[in-house]
């Protein structure tokens, strides 16, 4: 799996996310630095496990549609002497 990353203004939202989560729910001013540190502690440990469920929502959307489509040509077969 390929390291998740962020772009400067994507960090910038989630950093600010995670100071006014720390002071909201923890009464602590995290710093920048501190919080930076925390993404990216969460994107290394936890991140992966977001993703592959991701991935897994993915993969069971695409199989859904395979089934319509597959439902859908079995529909316009035409009818052959196999078939009766």
């Amino acid at each position: 799996m390929r390291k998740i990353e962020f772009s400067d203004d994507e960090k910038k939202i989630l950093t600010d996310k995670i100071r006014q989560f720390m002071r909201e729910e923890h009464d602590q001013d995290l710093g920048r630095f501190g919080a930076e540190f925390l993404l990216e502690f969460f994107s290394r440990e936890i991140g992966p496990y977001y993703y592959n469920q991701g991935l897994y929502d993915a993969r069971s959307v695409l199989m859904s549609k395979i089934e319509d489509v597959t439902d859908s040509i079995y529909q316009i077969e035409l009818p052959t002497e196999f078939s009766k």
